[in-house]
């Protein structure tokens, strides 16, 4: 077996991937936490090792799985319901718990594990690549074909044609396959903006639908999907980077996104009128995708 180090920064393929090495971070854990604050629904740990000491991303209480064997069942019961999904059945909402509680487990025991284990740098860089492989799993394991794309828009300059990147975490698609392209988008096709925090992420989204639209001729459905909107400040405290107002000129004045999907929302988003556009994680895998798809 490779070192927990390597394993957290090797690229995840499938869902049971995802469920090895969060069990192997909830072993581990339990040996290097040496304290922690409470911090109202949030926990900040603390490791001391060899004279250093380290500081794990905030974890919500009320969504993170501690103990192991209740995550294994969790896990199972995970894919158990993305399977339900698959099947278009009804999802209950202890089920939608369960989705989002464990999906979160997941990301967070990645990124708990990263704090730990690797540079500060590293670890931010390979906590988002794992949140975007774990959400493009969670929808393969659903059935929807989708696939990562970087949509490249020529622009004259004086030197000739040159091309613009614009990076593309995930497209969802109705068909068997994706049918979007390098150099066009499918209108009834998602693009979908994974990212762990919407912090200086959220006002290129917006940017984005609007040049893609420009673009490609046509309206183009566009959401976000967050880990949260929550840091550490100080050592020992916690604060909000969802910046509610901008959002909400955003989608005023510049162009309303087609949703944003929070496994752990920030406190305003279960207010109006964030909460008409804001939701959680488990409402688009349960039956929002769907919708979105065929609409």
């Amino acid at each position: 077996m490779i070192p927990l180090a390597k394993d957290l920064q090797k690229v995840k393929k499938n869902i049971d991937e995802f469920g090895e090495i969060t069990q192997r971070v909830l072993q581990y854990l339990p040996n290097v936490l040496s304290s922690s604050e409470i911090k109202n629904d949030y926990t900040i740990h603390t490791s001391q090792i060899a004279g250093t000491t380290k500081y794990i991303r905030p974890i919500n209480r009320n969504l993170f799985i501690y103990n192991e064997q209740e995550f294994v069942r969790s896990f199972d019961e995970l894919k158990n319901i993305l399977g339900k999904v698959k099947l278009n059945c009804i999802i209950e909402k202890i089920e939608k718990d369960i989705i989002d509680k464990t999906v979160y487990t997941i990301q967070q025991s990645i990124g708990a594990g990263l704090d730990l284990l690797v540079n500060q740098n590293s670890a931010r860089k390979h906590a988002g690549n794992r949140f975007e492989e774990l959400i493009k799993v969670v929808f393969t394991e659903i059935g929807v074909a989708n696939k990562k794309l970087v949509l490249q828009i020529p622009y004259e300059t004086e030197e000739g044609i040159k091309t613009y990147k614009c990076e593309n975490d995930l497209i969802l698609s109705p068909y068997s396959e994706v049918s979007s392209s390098i150099n066009s988008l499918d209108e009834k096709e998602i693009v979908v903006s994974v990212k762990t925090t919407s912090k200086d992420r959220m006002g290129k989204m917006f940017i984005d639908k609007i040049l893609l639209e420009q673009f490609v001729g046509h309206p183009q459905k566009v959401i976000g999907v967050f880990l949260n909107d929550v840091q550490r400040k100080e050592n020992d405290n916690i604060s909000f980077t969802l910046v509610s107002g901008l959002f909400m000129v955003y989608s005023k004045f510049l162009t309303k996104l087609e949703g944003i999907y929070y496994l752990d929302p920030p406190p305003n988003a279960s207010k109006k009128p964030y909460s008409d556009y804001m939701s959680r994680f488990s409402e688009l895998i349960s039956g929002d995708f769907r919708n979105l798809l065929t609409s």
